[in-house]
C-alpha cells in the first residue's frame, strides 16, 4: 500500500514568503504520484497552471461549470460581461450585465463549497451581483460574504502592467500581499518618440495583444495557489 507523506512547498515574492503542503504517495519501489489538491478552473489551454504538481486543470475543453469537486480551487471566470464594457464595446452593444453563461456563478459556488480563491479585474460587476462588498483600492483584506476579498495590482508580481485586480477568498487566514499602486510602466517606444505625455496616455496596455494582458504572471498564479492551499472554510 502506498503511503501519503506531506512535502512543504515555499515561495518567496518580495519580502513575503508562503508555505504550503502537498500530499504524495509513495510506495516501496518510489517516490509514486504527487496527490492533487488544487483545481485550476476556467484557465487558458497550455497556459500557466499546466504541468503543476498536485494542479488539475480546467481549460475550455473540459468546461469548468461541471467542477464537482473535492478540492479548493483557484478560479479565473471570463471578465467581458462583468467589466467596463459588459453590454459591448461602443460599436456594438447588446449584450447584458453578466451574460456570461454561468461562468462566474460556477467559480463562486465552487469557492464557496470546497475552499479557495477567484480573481477578477477590479470594479467588477460580478462582486455586487453575488453579494460581495468592494474591497479598498489601497489594499487590505475585507471580510465579506463568508469570506474575504482584496484589491491588488498583478505588477507588484511580474505583469507588465498595474492591472488592479480583485480576489475573493474563502480561507481561514488570506496573507499579507503587496498592497498599493505598482510602479508605473510606459510603452518605451512611445515614450523615447513622443514623450512621457503621450505615453502616459496610450499607457502599456495599449501595447499588448489581449492574450498577454490577460495571461496570470508566474508569481502571482504562485500565490493564489498558496492561498488557495490553505485548509478551506467552508461557507
Amino acid at each position: 500500500m502506498p503511503k501519503l507523506v506531506a512535502e512543504v512547498g515555499r515561495i518567496t515574492t518580495g519580502n513575503l514568503v508562503f508555505a504550503w503542503t502537498t500530499l504524495k504517495a509513495r510506495g516501496a519501489d518510489g517516490p509514486g504520484l504527487i496527490m492533487t489538491d488544487i483545481a485550476a478552473l476556467f484557465v487558458e489551454t497550455g497556459g500557466c497552471y499546466f504541468g503543476l504538481p498536485g494542479v488539475d486543470p480546467w481549460d475550455k475543453s473540459r468546461d469548468a461549470r461541471l467542477y464537482a469537486g473535492p478540492h479548493a480551487v483557484v478560479a479565473h471566470p471570463p471578465c467581458e460581461r462583468w467589466g467596463k464594457f459588459a453590454t459591448g464595446s461602443p460599436l456594438k452593444k447588446g449584450y447584458a450585465v453578466g451574460d456570461d453563461d454561468g461562468c462566474f456563478a460556477a467559480a463562486v459556488a465552487a469557492v464557496r463549497r470546497y475552499g479557495g480563491i477567484l480573481e477578477h479585474p477590479s470594479n467588477s460587476k460580478a462582486w455586487p451581483a453575488f453579494g460581495i462588498m468592494a474591497p479598498p483600492a489601497t489594499g487590505g483584506w475585507l471580510r465579506t460574504a463568508g469570506g474575504w476579498s482584496c484589491c491588488v495590482e498583478q505588477g507588484h508580481y511580474g505583469h507588465p502592467a498595474r492591472k488592479p485586480t480583485w480576489l475573493y477568498a474563502v480561507v481561514p487566514n488570506p496573507p499579507e500581499l503587496i498592497w498599493g499602486e505598482a510602479p508605473q510602466r510606459l510603452p518605451a517606444r512611445r515614450l523615447a518618440e513622443r514623450g512621457y505625455a503621450s505615453a502616459r496616455r496610450c499607457g502599456i496596455v495599449a501595447n499588448m495583444c489581449q492574450a498577454h494582458r490577460q495571461r496570470t504572471p508566474i508569481p502571482f498564479r504562485d500565490v493564489l495557489i498558496a492561498i488557495a492551499r490553505q485548509e478551506p472554510l467552508l461557507w
